[in-house]
């Protein structure tokens, strides 16, 4: 997981996610964000699902999809390296969704335990 500090200067923790970068599939990103935030290299098990959104950023609504996925850690050290972080922590399973701030990303996370079930 990762934290962040909001505008209101409380500390947030969330799933990590990003951006594309030029020719990425939306499965690269996902890779390549969760080592820039966390310090984790993964491989990906499954999609967890999307979440769509707005913000407003610079005088502007943007509105904006997350594509989750449940990654298993397969190299890397856990490290709040990335600037826009404020501090990566690994939580257990049973304790994550009582310590996500958002409630979309919560919905996500229930649906972890049957994918390792069939995945792993």
């Amino acid at each position: 997981m990762i934290a962040r500090y909001d505008r209101d200067g409380r500390l947030l923790w969330s799933l990590p996610k990003g951006h594309l970068e030029a020719d990425e599939t939306i499965e690269e990103a996902a890779v390549r964000e969760v080592e820039e935030e966390t310090g984790i290299r993964g491989r990906i098990l499954a999609p967890l699902g999307s979440v769509d959104y707005w913000f407003s950023a610079h005088r502007r609504r943007v509105h904006k999809t997350v594509h989750h996925h449940l990654l298993i850690a397969v190299g890397g050290t856990l490290s709040d390296g990335d600037a826009e972080v404020a501090e990566v922590a690994w939580v257990p399973l049973d304790e994550v969704t009582d310590r996500l701030a958002y409630a979309d990303e919560r919905a996500l996370v229930v649906k972890v335990p049957e994918l390792l079930a069939g995945t792993v």
